[in-house]
């Protein structure tokens, strides 16, 4: 049921945010440690996206159905990684999208979310249905699954406009999530109240989903935890929210049913309001 990841502060490059650390992303891919039951293995694709230092303007993206393992973009960055495999030499990533070998390893930014993906059996398998989805402010990602989707959710695409679900990269519960979150805040509804609201209404239709969403714009994160693993860390000059810690040490477990609103140098969590005959 994936990993995912954000981090903010001084500019880094998007191979180092995936790689760093004795559990990084890359290594969460093949060897996770808080799945719950939600998979062993993350091995559906890789996507990430970034806001690249230097006043670069819109947000870059890169996503494949190649494990992370094996992407050719992060070059020597993974070599080693994923139980000795190296990552694939140049050419496609995945979907016939073109790599060029290590292209994560050159692009530096101040701002990063990525995933590794678990797909739910029966849903798409493609580079469009890896997370972080993006709309050129916002990026997103959901680590879970909407229970009897998609019955029993299908009464929320009414507030998506019909060319909106028309459109969605994938018909998958993760890019509709996604479709409901950009509605929300579309429609002018603050970013930590959309994601709250979210988990409210898809758990009152789909009790016991996993709703672990991951939001971003480049300066400021939303991130909720519902049923699956989050971590905080937060440094003087740096953020970071993750599935699973990525080092051994300054990182704090978020309580299931929070939702995290932060920014470098302030992390606010306050539990999400909905009615305990749900939970």
């Amino acid at each position: 049921m994936c990993r995912h990841l954000v981090c903010l502060g001084p500019e880094r490059t998007v191979a180092s945010a995936v790689t760093q650390g004795g559990h990084s992303l890359a290594r969460q891919a093949w060897a996770p440690e808080q799945m719950r039951g939600g998979g062993t293995i993350n091995a559906d694709g890789f996507g990430a996206c970034w806001w690249a230092a230097g006043g670069v303007p819109g947000v870059g993206q890169h996503r494949t159905t190649l494990p992370i393992w094996s992407d050719p973009a992060l070059g020597r960055a993974v070599a080693g990684d994923g139980d000795g495999v190296e990552a694939g030499g140049g050419g496609a990533a995945g979907d016939g999208t073109p790599a060029v070998r290590g292209t994560l390893e050159q692009i530096r930014a101040t701002a990063i979310l990525a995933a590794v993906r678990s797909a739910t059996p029966g849903m798409a398998v493609s580079a469009q249905a890896c997370a972080p989805f993006t709309d050129g402010r916002w990026a997103f990602s959901h680590n879970g699954v909407i229970r009897g989707w998609p019955d029993t959710v299908a009464g929320l695409a009414d507030a998506i406009p019909a060319a909106e679900v028309m459109r969605g990269e994938a018909a998958t519960d993760s890019v509709f999530l996604w479709q409901l979150f950009r509605a929300r805040i579309t429609a002018g509804m603050d970013a930590a109240d959309a994601a709250a609201s979210l988990v409210r209404d898809v758990e009152e239709r789909a009790p016991g989903s996993r709703l672990n969403l991951l939001a971003t714009d480049g300066g400021r994160v939303v991130a909720t935890a519902w049923r699956h693993s989050l971590w905080v860390l937060d440094a003087p000059d740096e953020l970071w929210i993750a599935s699973e810690p990525i080092t051994d040490v300054g990182w704090a477990e978020v309580d299931d049913g929070v939702l995290v609103d932060a920014r470098v140098g302030r992390v606010q969590s306050e539990p999400i309001p909905i009615a305990a005959n749900t939970r």
